[in-house]
């Protein structure tokens, strides 16, 4: 397998890295607490900066890299996923823009996971050990990070549940739906940026459980496929289908 080249960012602004303003983002509503005085947007934007594209198959991090920084998704799509000792991989969650990486990084304080671009993409760098002050004087920043981490925790534990295939796949479908409408984006047509094995992955699901589900959902009038596009057709079914997983993290 070629390996991808790692973009690396430092501070101060190193080339291929730009200064981002959270004050000016339309996805600071997703990574920061709501309510910030302009004051305390204006002091983000301090530490903030924004990496160079990176391509699909390129690495943002990989397990055992130095930890000194969090990342914003900007745009794209990114994988996060470990390799365990038999050389087989386990695919933990995937990243829209707006939602935080390499929290999970923060106790050992080294990275513990794999970051991957799905497709053309573009992060913000947020410096932990300025992060971490900055949010001891800015009243619900270090709430969020907390609730951010929460929330993975709350996904890795429904996972481990003892659903069916179409529970699985509904909740996953209902769950990008929210997240694309949630980024101003259509909550019934959107792309799947991952494959179906990464997917069926995730789900702790055969990849071949998870075409036939599909096949089966397309049958049933559920959703419409079209390549790597996917339309809800009747979205309140599918949340039905998939209400007993989204109990658990509600």
């Amino acid at each position: 397998m070629q390996t991808a080249k790692v973009v690396r960012m430092e501070r101060p602004v190193a080339k291929g890295v730009v200064q981002a303003a959270c004050s000016s983002c339309s996805l600071a509503h997703l990574c920061l607490p709501t309510g910030l005085e302009h004051s305390d947007l204006e002091r983000m934007d301090g530490l903030v900066s924004r990496s160079e594209p990176m391509h699909e198959g390129e690495h943002l991090y990989r397990t055992g890299d130095a930890f000194d920084a969090v990342f914003a998704v900007r745009s794209g799509t990114f994988k996060t996923y470990t390799v365990d000792s038999e050389g087989r991989e386990h695919v933990l969650g995937f990243h829209l823009p707006g939602e935080l990486m390499g929290l999970k990084a923060i106790y050992p304080h080294r990275h513990i996971t794999n970051t991957m671009a799905l497709d053309t993409a573009t992060v913000c760098l947020l410096p932990f050990d300025e992060l971490n002050s900055l949010a001891a004087s800015i009243p619900g920043l270090q709430g969020q990070l907390v609730r951010l981490m929460s929330r993975d925790l709350a996904e890795a534990v429904t996972l481990a549940g003892d659903f069916t295939a179409e529970e699985r796949l509904a909740a996953f479908l209902t769950g990008l739906s929210r997240r694309y409408a949630e980024r101003g984006f259509s909550a019934t047509e959107f792309n799947l940026t991952m494959s179906r094995r990464d997917m069926a992955n995730f789900l702790r699901l055969a990849p071949e459980t998870v075409s036939r589900v599909f096949a089966r959902f397309e049958k049933d009038r559920l959703i419409a496929i079209d390549r790597r596009a996917v339309t809800l057709l009747q979205p309140e079914k599918l949340h039905a289908l998939a209400k007993c997983m989204e109990d658990m993290c509600a």
